[in-house]
């Protein structure tokens, strides 16, 4: 997995020096995990577990997963990658901290990582959002993916007694 850059983004590797950054900017944040499929992090152990998770992950030749970070600042807001493959697709997730909402980041950064992973030989790409996440549904609109299924689930199995609508797109090369 190679670094990539946008015009305002670099998309790097996570590292051990991050879990503060991670901890404080977003992990931490219930309105950002609202809709996600993990808690939010009580505590920087979590986060420091999480960091040390993604190092391992780093070893496996199908991981793509990548911090985010604004180039002029080297701010990390946010975290990208493949959250798993679905009938050999991948699957993109996506978070960042709420004080970077609104500015084109995440739709930057998905951009990038739909590029490298049409780059890298994928030819179907996969993406969810919860219905009521209005904003990162328009991310996803505007890099092209289509609606193809909605479904009522739980959020996931930590937040079993959350149940959602789950809106299914797919972008094809």
């Amino acid at each position: 997995m190679r670094e990539l850059e946008t015009q305002r983004l670099k998309l790097r590797h996570i590292t051990e020096d991050d879990a503060e950054r991670i901890f404080s900017c977003w992990a931490s944040d219930p309105e950002v995990t609202r809709f996600v499929t993990w808690n939010a992090h009580t505590d920087i152990c979590q986060t420091n577990d999480y960091v040390a998770y993604i190092l391992k992950e780093y070893r496996k030749s199908d991981c793509y997963r990548w911090g985010i970070e604004i180039k002029e600042t080297c701010e990390l807001i946010g975290i990208i990658d493949v959250v798993g493959f679905h009938h050999g697709a991948p699957v993109i997730g996506y978070c960042s901290g709420r004080a970077y909402w609104g500015k084109g980041y995440m739709s930057e950064a998905l951009e990038a990582v739909v590029d490298e992973l049409f780059q890298n030989g994928f030819d179907t790409l996969v993406i969810e959002a919860v219905d009521d996440n209005i904003a990162s549904n328009k991310v996803i609109l505007k890099n092209g993916f289509k609606l193809v299924a909605t479904r009522k689930a739980p959020i996931s199995e930590q937040k079993p007694d959350t149940i959602v609508t789950f809106n299914s797109y797919r972008l094809y090369k």
